[in-house]
């Protein structure tokens, strides 16, 4: 069984140099990757929030993870609806927020370090949404170090139908 780190190791590798991804399913029987991903989240402030059923991180335990390996292997993991509260805005209306179970968060969040390993490596060094470690003063920064005969830099979008970017 390989540790987390040489794993996604490998698959920024393969991302890198172009190679397809083959058996990947097989990655998410690893409980390292798991136990990576609850490090990641069970400090979240959503954590302990009970999504439909009462699961919390409070009951986190090897044997949780071997369960949902085990569901995953027989292809009989189902994930649960997330329940949906209304939490206020500024401006006086609500805005929908969904608590998925925190098996569901545990097992996201290992698709998402595997995806993430492959994919990040080949998006542009200068592409900074939506990235780990990346954002926009990263962004910024580039700019004020690298672009130094810059002045302006004005952002036009195209607006479609109900104010959305097109």
């Amino acid at each position: 069984m390989q540790t987390t780190e040489v794993l996604l190791g490998l698959l920024r590798e393969r991302g890198k140099r172009g190679k397809p991804l083959t058996r990947i399913y097989r990655q998410l029987y690893n409980p390292n990757l798991y136990l990576t991903a609850y490090g990641r989240i069970y400090r979240n402030q959503g954590a302990m929030t009970k999504g439909v059923t009462k699961e919390t991180v409070d009951g986190m335990s090897l044997e949780k993870i071997h369960t949902i390996i085990n569901a995953l292997r027989q292809e009989r993991y189902e994930w649960q609806p997330a329940r949906r509260t209304y939490i206020p805005k500024k401006n006086g209306k609500k805005r929908p927020l969904g608590m998925p179970v925190w098996s569901d968060k545990l097992l996201a969040e290992v698709m998402r370090m595997i995806l993430d390993a492959y994919f990040d490596g080949t998006f542009s060094e200068h592409s900074h949404g939506f990235r780990a470690k990346r954002g926009c003063h990263t962004a910024l920064r580039e700019i004020y170090q690298n672009w130094t005969g810059t002045t302006w830099i004005i952002e036009v979008r195209r607006v479609g139908a109900y104010g959305i970017p097109v």
